[in-house]
């Protein structure tokens, strides 16, 4: 992968955006192994990002796309809502739409899991471009981070310090010969999610098999939505999409458990050895003292001579 931290050309875009028109999908849950619908669905300038369990009755299914409404991390992400409704595996629909720039959807789901396609991020990219794209009349609101906040657990660290675009860079060292240790990192914006990031799978480890699915977990894992990794050897017929996917896909992770913020983010995060937990006890870190970041709302810039018209700048909120 191309280290592109620090790069110009991810200038974050101006106005909020959602979807032209609903489309549905159906698949598996990696976990759960049951069959479940999604339907994206647009939404109104100011909506955000907010899941609903259609298997729910009323209301008590709505989960809103929160950091703080995450309650499990291991081996996904898993939001709650004060009714005791949970929804598990939203990171890589998550590094989609943060990838894509999408900030107001509503994605109706008929299970308690997303379900995992391939294991990456690209047949949501799909999806979500068959529908369209369409911009708001409504700038968008970036949380932008004014000093670094770091977060460390014995030899797991991530951070996440100021900086005028979003960029990722993760280090990763698994035993497995086939992961052993990479590196990565992006600036993120649509190109390179796409091209980069986006068509990165998840990843398991073999002699782990038996016991996640004792454990409830991988209950639909296959050779069809995951690498599957033993020993210096990729058991997947048809081999990785990149040299370095494992790293790939955990900057997918990331991005996704990110975008949890609340909106995107103007800062450089760097990771080692992190996941969902470290990811999302990082935001919690964030948020926890108000003098570590503020919002800021984009405006078009229209008077600088030489650079693009819809270029956009932040101006912080009142």
């Amino acid at each position: 992968m191309s280290d592109r931290r620090g790069k110009a050309g991810a200038v974050p875009t101006a106005m909020r955006r959602t979807i032209a028109q609903a489309i549905r999908c159906e698949g598996i849950g990696l976990h759960t192994g049951k069959p479940v619908s999604m339907t994206l669905v647009p939404a109104a300038a100011g909506t955000g990002i907010v899941f609903r369990r259609t298997d729910v009755p009323g209301d008590t299914g709505v989960l809103p796309a929160r950091w703080d409404r995450v309650t499990q991390t291991m081996h996904a992400t898993l939001l709650s809502n004060p009714e005791g409704v949970t929804l598990s595996t939203v990171e890589h629909v998550m590094a989609a739409l943060a990838g894509l720039g999408i900030d107001d959807i509503l994605i109706a789901v008929d299970g308690p899991e997303l379900p995992i396609m391939d294991g990456s991020s690209e047949p949501f990219v799909f999806l979500l471009e068959s529908a369209g794209l369409r911009e708001c009349e409504q700038p968008r609101r970036y949380l932008r981070l004014r000093r670094t906040v770091s977060i460390t657990e014995g030899s797991k660290t991530a951070s996440l310090s100021p900086a005028d675009h979003f960029s990722v860079s993760v280090e990763i060292d698994f035993g497995a010969t086939a992961v052993a240790r990479q590196s990565g990192a992006v600036v993120v914006d649509p190109t390179s999610f796409k091209t980069e990031i986006s068509r990165a799978r998840t990843f398991g480890f073999l002699e782990e098999v038996n016991y996640l699915r004792a454990n409830g977990l991988a209950l639909g894992g296959s050779l069809d939505n995951a690498v599957v990794v033993s020993g210096q050897n990729v058991m997947n017929p048809e081999g990785l999409r990149f040299a370095d996917e494992f790293v790939r896909h955990k900057i997918l992770d990331c991005i996704g458990d990110l975008y949890l913020a609340g909106g995107p983010i103007l800062g450089a995060f760097h990771g080692v050895r992190s996941g969902h937990a470290l990811n999302n006890k990082l935001l919690r870190a964030v948020f926890a003292d108000a003098a570590n970041y503020e919002w800021v709302e984009a405006t078009p810039v229209t008077a600088l001579v030489g650079v693009p018209m819809d270029l956009p700048a932040v101006a912080a909120r009142a």
